[in-house]
This record gives C-alpha cells, sequence and structure tokens, in this order.
C-alpha cells in the first residue's frame, strides 16, 4: 500500500520535463512588440513616390536598422521587422560618400556638394548598391527627395 508504483516515477518525471520546457518558453516570449517596419516603410514610400521634391521624418523605436535599396529591417527589444519598399531604389545616406549625401539629405542642394550631375548620380549608385548590415538606429528617420536635372533620388537616413 506504500510502496510506489514505478509508472508513477515516470509521470513525475515526464511533468517535471515538459513543466521546465513551459518555463523556459515562457521566459523567451518578448516583453514588447517588434518595431513598426511597416510604418517606416510607409514614410519612406510617400515621399519616393512623390512626383516633387519632399521630405519626412519618421521616429524610430528601434535599436539597429538595416537599410537596403529595396527593403529595411528595425531591430529592437520585441525582435526584428522588415518591410519591403515599393517605390524603390532607395539611397541609403551613410558610408562612403555617405558625409557629402547626408548633407544633401540635410538640405543642401546637390550642386552645392558635388562638382557635377554625374558625380552625384555616380556616388548615388555606389551607395545603392552597397549591401546593407545592421547599423546603429537613429531616434528620427530622415527621408528627402532630391532632383537635379535628369538625376533623381530618395536619400535616407539619420
Amino acid at each position: 500500500m506504500f510502496d510506489t508504483a514505478v509508472e508513477s516515477t515516470y509521470v513525475w518525471l515526464a511533468l517535471a520535463v515538459v513543466g521546465a520546457g513551459v518555463f523556459g518558453l515562457a521566459l523567451r516570449i518578448p516583453t514588447a512588440p517588434p518595431p513598426d517596419a511597416t510604418g517606416v516603410a510607409r514614410t519612406v514610400d510617400s515621399v519616393a513616390s512623390s512626383p516633387h521634391e519632399a521630405t519626412a521624418r519618421h521616429p524610430l523605436d528601434a535599436r539597429q536598422i538595416r537599410l537596403g535599396s529595396h527593403r529595411l529591417g528595425l531591430r529592437g527589444p520585441g525582435g526584428d521587422a522588415h518591410a519591403s519598399l515599393a517605390y524603390g531604389p532607395v539611397v541609403p545616406a551613410t558610408g562612403g560618400d555617405g558625409d557629402r549625401l547626408a548633407a544633401v539629405l540635410e538640405g543642401v542642394p546637390p550642386n552645392r556638394v558635388f562638382a557635377s550631375k554625374q558625380r552625384f548620380a555616380r556616388a548615388l549608385d555606389r551607395s545603392r548598391v552597397r549591401d546593407p548590415s545592421w547599423q546603429p538606429a537613429p531616434e528620427t528617420l530622415v527621408v528627402r527627395r532630391v532632383t537635379w536635372g535628369e538625376v533623381n533620388a530618395t536619400l535616407v537616413g539619420e
């Protein structure tokens, strides 16, 4: 009557394993939602689709950003979020010619930063083909559509 049944030991062991698994899963559930990559993509698309020069700012709630010419990704405490850009390609204003492109993004006319339209177009092409990588995210993402003669671009950066 006071003996332990062999089956009950296995049941308790199985319950302990399942309980530990559920506890581990509960610890992995993020406490915050992922960043809103779709909202950022809509802001970029609204500027990129404009027939005229335009500028927009979008606040970011992410730790890192990965900006490509056709996609963007945001990484935050709640996980990663990605979105495609409908009106690409856009030009990340970072790295290489990034300082000059960042000046144009901030509002300086391209003809005051670049010696010619051809050099401006080459800087845009170099930035477009660069492989995207995760970078620290700014507090606000700036998007600007720029036109210089027949050279059109949508610059995105901080």
